[in-house]
């Protein structure tokens, strides 16, 4: 097969608080015809995902910034094109972590080959990916929920939090969900979630979770941080696990931010706080999608998409994460 022609956004500037359109731009780059030991892929849908605005920094973290002037990196599912490995043939489908192009050429050991199982290819970048591995590994192993348990998900609506909302119902916790919206709200409704909170309308977030928590809440799936943590501080039950997720509401934050100010319950309520990066949990991944998949077939777990079209419009989905204007996963579907 021939060399591809492959657009690509690269990280123009690193912003300042919220990004802008000025802080990417579109390329172009050749993904060439595989050679020895190389796969071509030619990818279908890349995932738009909250934490790459940290790699956009250029600070040490838990993986390395992104290099001024280069495509930015991201999963994807894409299909091989021509290879150059005994293990991949054109056709077959692939997992990767190089989106954020429409194609790209690289070493085998770059790609896993997915059995799709009738399932749409989108669940191996929501459910049966990075988000589902997350709310699965963190929720599981610093939740340790039991039944009859009161469960709190900020960010609730997102590919992550909806995965957490449902895991918690199939392992019989009561659910209360922070959204942005109604519409998110009444969503969750229909995927058995007892309560939700609009944290955008409400006008006292600690009161609202009271009412929809009055015996308190035992689990808090934190992928927002600032108020909906100290509410959660405040709620809280005794001997409370806090899985610290994300905290997106200081993602953009250029300043001094304030912390919750009632961090002196996690001593005399006896809280558990944990912070995890994914990775952590990849020695559960064979469980986590037979456990996830069969969820999934029985029906048990539902997800909803939010899908740009075109390699162009990455930045605006992108930094439509920060605004709430995505319903469970965002992705951009390429070619």
């Amino acid at each position: 097969m021939p060399d591809i022609v492959s657009k690509e956004i690269r990280l123009k500037s690193r912003p300042s608080g919220m990004p802008t359109h000025d802080n990417f731009e579109l390329g172009t780059a050749i993904a060439a015809e595989a050679t020895k030991g190389m796969v071509q892929v030619k990818n279908l849908y890349m995932s738009v995902d909250p934490y790459m605005r940290g790699r956009m920094n250029d600070v040490k973290s838990y993986v390395p910034p992104f290099a001024l002037g280069e495509a930015l990196q991201g999963h994807a599912v894409g299909e091989v094109v021509s290879s150059g490995d005994d293990g991949f043939k054109a056709g077959d489908i692939v997992l990767h972590m190089m989106g954020w192009r429409e194609a790209i050429t690289g070493p085998a050991a770059m790609f896993t080959k997915i059995d799709a199982h009738g399932l749409p290819l989108t669940a191996f970048l929501g459910p049966l990916g990075m988000p589902g591995l997350t709310a699965y590994g963190g929720f599981l192993d610093i939740g340790k929920p039991k039944a009859g348990e009161t469960v709190f998900v900020s960010g609730a609506a997102g590919a992550v939090g909806s995965m957490v909302c449902q895991i918690a119902k199939i392992k019989g916790c009561a659910v209360v969900g922070s959204v942005g919206s109604d519409e998110k709200g009444e969503w969750l409704k229909s995927l058995g979630v007892d309560a939700y909170i609009n944290y955008k309308t409400t006008k006292d977030l600690t009161q609202s979770l009271k009412d929809a928590a009055p015996k308190g809440i035992d689990i808090y799936f934190d992928n927002v941080g600032g108020s909906h943590l100290e509410a959660a501080l405040e709620v809280a039950n005794g001997g409370a696990r806090f899985a610290e997720c994300g905290m997106i509401s200081r993602y953009n934050e250029t300043g001094q931010s304030d912390g919750p100010k009632n961090l002196i319950y996690i001593v005399g309520k006896s809280l558990t706080l944990k912070g995890f990066i994914v990775v952590q949990y990849q020695h559960m991944q064979n469980q986590f999608i037979a456990d996830v998949g069969g969820w999934i077939r029985e029906g048990k777990i539902k997800w909803e998409e939010t899908v740009k079209e075109g390699i162009e419009n990455a930045p605006d989905a992108f930094l439509g994460l920060f605004t709430g204007a995505n319903m469970g996963k965002m992705l951009v579907k390429l070619g």
